[in-house]
């Protein structure tokens, strides 16, 4: 498998008291699945954040098909983003918008200024983004504005807004946490098919140890902004868990000791 991405010794200081993440290093294939699992606080957005650069790794490389994405200018930085799409905890759609016209967003990072601004997609965009829709189970809803839409439907106006871009890898920084678990459920379905089906490379930032083991080919465990595990889902221990989330890790061993048991 050839490896699609290679985070070496990556760490973020925002001031001298505030180490965010600290010599963090791991390797993703293309097409893989991957859970960051921690709890809130320990690096996982960070670690996301630095890799789309939406923020600047202090220290480390950050290597995306066989490129250090650390050294680019503005103008590289912007084609290599069109690469790497993301998706948020709280949606980042425009409400007052028709979900069409939130999916089509996805495509300003191939369009001049000018055809941004002013909203010009070519017809194949436009049936690209209903192709997309139709497949997220959202047909029905595609001239709807965006606050009329439940947060598992805008979850996955989300989703279609990130591949309508053609990316190669897909950042979703907490994808379920404001979802219930029906809802939770419908998403990370979707991600796991988008991975299996169309080689997208997905890495998934989780609170839920169970959803990160139900779903991934590797787990990366953080805490205090570095790299307690990093392994299959199964292979992770109760202490494990305990090393990752500390004074929260009771409930979640619960989960483990079950699938264990079983």
């Amino acid at each position: 498998m050839k490896t699609l991405l290679d985070v070496r010794n990556v760490s973020k200081r925002y001031s001298q008291e505030t180490l965010a993440l600290s010599n963090v290093s791991f390797s993703v294939n293309e097409g893989e699945f991957v859970s960051i699992i921690g709890p809130s606080g320990a690096g996982k957005s960070t670690l996301l954040r630095c890799i789309n650069r939406m923020i600047d790794a202090t220290d480390g490389e950050i290597i995306l098909d066989n490129e250090n994405i650390l050294n680019y200018n503005k103008k590289d930085l912007r084609k290599c983003r069109s690469k790497i799409g993301m998706i948020f905890q709280h949606y980042n759609l425009v409400n007052r918008l028709s979900v069409i016209e939130n999916v089509l967003h996805g495509r300003l990072g191939y369009k001049s200024t000018f055809a941004g601004m002013l909203g010009i997609y070519s017809e194949e965009e436009k049936r690209q983004a209903i192709k997309l829709l139709g497949m997220l189970g959202l047909e029905q809803e595609i001239y709807k504005r965006c606050d009329q839409l439940s947060g598992g439907q805008k979850q996955r106006v989300g989703i279609a807004r990130a591949l309508i871009q053609d990316p190669k890898l897909l950042l979703c920084d907490e994808p379920i946490a404001s979802l219930d678990p029906n809802a939770s459920k419908v998403i990370m379905d979707y991600l796991k098919t988008v991975s299996t089906t169309m080689g997208i490379t997905v890495i998934v930032n989780l609170h839920q140890v169970d959803v990160a083991l139900n779903y991934s080919d590797q787990i990366i465990g953080v805490s205090k902004g570095e790299i307690v595990y990093h392994g299959s889902p199964k292979d992770i221990t109760n202490s494990q868990i305990h090393s990752i989330y500390g004074s929260e890790a009771g409930d979640l061993m619960l989960d483990i000791g079950g699938r264990n048991a079983g």
